[in-house]
């Protein structure tokens, strides 16, 4: 009798413990979406943060060696903003090009104790290599990035420095500040903020160049196309140039384009005028 009691305890507890450990495996799978279907998913994790997620569209039929990804970067002075500011920029995106997938990234906040350096390029990082999981996601690794003010200076910055297997096929820069070395930013106190909120207090000429782009341009940066206006607050018009100069300088493929206007806020004209240019990109380096 003691013998059977005991073998039925030990049965009991090891089915329990087969329960659990089954449990725990199915809590920590990702879902695995179907190729054949397309899926809109909202806040979507990539790390652990609250601010670490992103939006994601995934077009039906798509393939881990043909499905092409577009990368969306808002703006916000690197310490505001968020990705629903780019939500329909988001849905026109997929409309106009139904079988390239989207993440669009919200990231880490910046502030004078914690500056966006190098944690939003972190972040993008990360974010990459979630949506790179094939098992998961089953999109490619050829990447054009979209970014807006601050989030086109952080697209630059990765396509241009921390991209050396160069998966970053093309970016879409607008009103991205270049280069912080810039004597329009350097000899204007209206700007001085930036300098902490992006790289913490007391920067070195180095590390001044380290994040502005212009800096970090190589022959093998990817091809840019620029929209800057040249009444702009927060971006000095000089910028644009700056920064094309040294893409010639590099023979890397660019195009610019300054508009008689603020923020990125164009008129009907050239809104029109701004999404021809960008589909003619996409279209020449970002084809289906």
């Amino acid at each position: 009798m003691f013998r059977s009691d005991s073998i039925f305890k030990k049965t009991v507890f090891l089915m329990m413990v087969l329960l659990f450990v089954s449990a725990c495996k199915k809590k920590n799978t990702q879902p695995e979406y179907d190729v054949s279907k397309s899926y809109t998913l909202t806040n979507v994790s990539y790390d652990t943060d609250a601010k670490q997620k992103m939006d994601v569209y995934l077009p039906a039929n798509r393939s881990s060696a043909s499905t092409k990804v577009f990368v969306l970067i808002h703006g916000g002075a690197w310490s505001a903003g968020d990705k629903n500011d780019l939500t329909s920029f988001f849905n026109n995106l997929r409309s106009l090009y139904p079988n390239h997938a989207i993440i669009n990234i919200n990231y880490r906040l910046a502030s004078e104790s914690s500056p966006a350096y190098t944690k939003q390029i972190n972040d993008i990082q990360k974010a990459l290599s979630e949506i790179n999981k094939t098992s998961v996601y089953n999109v490619s690794d050829d990447y054009m990035f979209i970014g807006m003010s601050a989030g086109a200076h952080l697209s630059l910055l990765y396509a241009y420095a921390f991209d050396p297997n160069h998966h970053v096929k093309g970016v879409i820069n607008t009103v991205g500040p270049v280069d912080f070395m810039d004597p329009n930013y350097m000899n204007n106190p209206l700007y001085w903020g930036f300098y902490t909120t992006l790289m913490g207090t007391n920067p070195t000429t180095a590390l001044i160049q380290e994040v502005s782009p212009a800096h970090q341009v190589t022959a093998s940066s990817p091809p840019t196309i620029s929209f800057y206006g040249n009444n702009d607050p927060l971006i000095p018009s000089t910028q644009m140039n700056l920064l094309h100069s040294k893409l010639n300088d590099f023979g890397v493929y660019n195009q610019s384009t300054m508009y008689n206007a603020g923020h990125g806020n164009w008129n009907s004209v050239d809104a029109v005028d701004y999404v021809n240019k960008m589909m003619t990109f996409i279209n020449a380096y970002f084809p289906e």
